[in-house]
């Protein structure tokens, strides 16, 4: 019999999550901070127990969830794969974080468990992973989003973004950087390094764009397979403009795998 699955965080996307989970997968766990479990357990109802410490539910979780960003990553990925449980990410950008990677592998190791990373906000992940297999020579990423995604970040020290009337490249360099500097925003950009050639070696573009409602998100490839590019124009989840509504339904279809008998 399959253990619980358990979600970590309560933010925009985690409620997307729980609201639309199909109801043949069970939510056994919700984490959240301390001060948060009476409200957040009043809003899922007594079908999900929400608690505050991983510890509650050691050995009854197979699958945590990562939806509460790149602290949630450090703070619980190492010690949960170490249990044994399988851990997914959807704060992709985390992984940039060479220490951080290293903890978490030792973690899967020693627990015989997986770290899995979803494909997030962006399409053609599937087909930049096995491109890599035959040779990359090549791997870029640019993002397009309009001013209000990149409020309370770096962007706001180059860009003014409320009188922003053009678009404005106000990064370029590598995905390492990216994730580092855009943790919010630049999760895609850590998970095409991590597909293809990368964090060093994956160049980035970041774009603020008045004239686009959604997010844009591109991907060109070249290596011995031939060339792609991807262009996806997400919408962003209206809780939240600068988390793509295609990330939350990738944290929904991660779920939907792990008890669906056909598998994509």
């Amino acid at each position: 019999m399959k253990r619980a699955i358990m979600l970590i965080g309560y933010g925009a996307m985690a409620r997307m999550v729980v609201r639309e989970l199909p109801r043949d997968v069970h939510l056994g766990f919700l984490l959240v901070r301390p001060e948060s479990v009476d409200d957040v357990q009043s809003r899922v109802g007594p079908q999900t127990r929400v608690i505050s410490d991983p510890r509650e539910c050691v050995g009854e979780v197979e699958f945590a969830l990562e939806c509460a960003g790149h602290g949630a990553v450090a703070q619980y990925g190492p010690t949960l794969l170490a249990a044994g449980v399988d851990f997914g990410v959807v704060s992709i950008g985390a992984l940039a974080n060479d220490d951080l990677l290293a903890r978490l592998e030792a973690g899967a190791r020693a627990g015989g468990a997986q770290l899995q990373v979803l494909a997030g906000a962006v399409a053609g992940i599937d087909a930049l992973t096995a491109a890599r297999a035959g040779g990359l020579e090549s791997v870029s990423y640019t993002s397009r989003k309009a001013p209000a995604s990149w409020r309370g970040t770096p962007a706001e020290a180059t860009v003014d973004l409320d009188t922003l009337d053009r678009a404005v490249t106000f990064y370029e360099g590598t995905a390492r950087e990216a994730a580092r500097d855009f943790p919010a925003n630049a999760n895609v950009a850590a998970t095409v390094a991590l597909a293809g050639l990368g964090f060093d070696q994956t160049r980035v573009c970041l774009i603020a764009d008045p004239a686009v409602s959604a997010n844009m998100h591109t991907i060109e490839a070249r290596g011995a397979f031939g060339e792609f590019r991807t262009e996806l124009s997400g919408r962003p989840l209206p809780d939240n403009p600068k988390t793509s509504t295609l990330a939350a339904l990738s944290a929904l279809r991660a779920l939907r795998n792990r008890d669906g008998w056909l598998v994509i």
